[in-house]
């Protein structure tokens, strides 16, 4: 019978050890950890997963701060702000919202976060050392992958894991940790063709598309692990890239969309924020 995660429950578990720590920090004078994150535009997805830290950090005892913007701004207008920000040493922790409009270089933003600031681990410096398997953070998405498979005792060693996302914020640094653990990866996105001849080998099936219902009975080997990271707001509500419905009946594990690995995404960016904090305090 299929065990569906409660990815829920897994952040409620990781905030309240977090909510204890910083309160016991709090007591003996250190101040509460701040955090800062940058939204351009009225992406319906990343407004959720504002929301979300929103709630995250208030449970847990963070001040979180926003910085809104249209999605006319220009990239000089972010650095400057990303500039005062890395040198307020009241802000432990600095995140972009993605996705990015087109005239704005994901890479410039990412690479003008302080390697010590970077709440989601995606400076450039940070993801070598997710690369060389020495990070102390990870970025926030994969680790919350990982986190749900190594919670649900799933062995990667010599499994077959297909990653149907390249983004050098998801896919690639979550090929990264699983080559860690000694899976033979395989990565796809929307345009491998003959997605289903890869994905119906698959132990782990990882995806990430934001296409909604992509993933269908079909596209799954009877038995394996199907991991959705996708999330795309729709008129019927939150959808992930599986058709849940349908596969659900040959996974052995699957996540759920929604209640699946976003909320734990958001446990593993408190957790980050977190180790950041402790870190600045001494």
């Amino acid at each position: 019978m299929v065990k569906v995660v409660d990815g829920r429950a897994i952040k409620r578990e990781i905030l309240d050890e977090i909510k204890k720590e910083i309160r016991d920090m709090v007591s003996k004078g250190y101040r509460k950890p701040r955090v800062a994150t940058i939204l351009v535009g009225e992406n319906k997805e990343s407004e959720i997963f504002l929301r979300l830290k929103d709630k995250a950090c208030d449970y847990a005892g963070i001040d979180h701060i926003h910085l809104r913007y249209p999605e006319s701004v220009s990239e000089e207008k972010i650095l400057k702000d990303i500039e005062r920000l890395n040198n307020d040493e009241e802000i432990d922790g600095i995140s972009v919202q993605f996705p990015l409009p087109n005239h704005i270089s994901s890479n410039l933003i990412l690479s003008s976060i302080p390697p010590d600031k970077d709440v989601e681990s995606l400076n450039p410096s940070n993801l070598g050392r997710t690369i060389l398997g020495n990070a102390d953070l990870v970025p926030c998405t994969p680790g919350a992958v990982m986190e749900i498979l190594e919670r649900e005792g799933v062995n990667l060693k010599g499994k077959d894991v297909v990653v149907i996302n390249h983004s050098p914020i998801i896919g690639r640094p979550l090929s990264q940790l699983l080559l860690s653990k000694d899976a033979t990866v395989t990565i796809c996105h929307v345009h491998t063709k003959g997605l289903e001849d890869h994905t119906r080998k698959a132990d782990v099936l990882i995806t990430a598309t934001g296409v909604p219902r992509l993933i269908k009975r079909d596209h799954v080997k009877e038995g394996s692990v199907v991991i959705d990271v996708g999330i795309r707001k729709t008129e019927e509500g939150i959808i992930g890239d599986v058709d849940f419905e349908e596969v659900k009946g040959r996974a052995s594990l699957i996540t759920p969309v929604p209640g699946g690995v976003g909320p734990v995404t958001i446990a593993m960016f408190i957790r980050n924020l977190f180790r950041i904090y402790r870190r600045r305090m001494g």
